[in-house]
């Protein structure tokens, strides 16, 4: 099951407190850049960021994107924006090391 047009904008509409967000088409599926820095997608009308050590305090749930992939962490609040925020910069933290 790809990820619905509705579903995407939905959540580039939740992420608009941050400034460059790009959103990029991938088979069905969309990844999700902060400031040039992959941080996660939008896989099957779910939005996931990479696991590292600086959003672990989170606890968020791992999935799985798509067969074959590493396992990711599952963002369920995606309507709090200030907390998806701050788990996005935090993600690109811990990308940077």
């Amino acid at each position: 099951m790809a990820t619905s047009k509705e579903y995407k904008d939905f959540i580039l509409e939740q992420l608009d407190l941050l400034d460059n967000i790009t959103c990029k088409p991938m088979m069905g599926e969309f990844l999700l850049y902060y400031n040039n820095t992959l941080f996660g997608g939008i896989y099957d009308n779910r939005l996931l960021v990479k696991i590292v050590d600086t959003n672990q305090k989170y606890k968020m749930k791992e999935q799985i994107p798509y067969e074959t992939a590493k396992p990711m962490y599952i963002v369920d609040d995606v309507d709090n924006k200030e907390l998806l925020k701050e788990i996005i910069v935090e993600t690109c933290k811990g990308l940077k090391h």
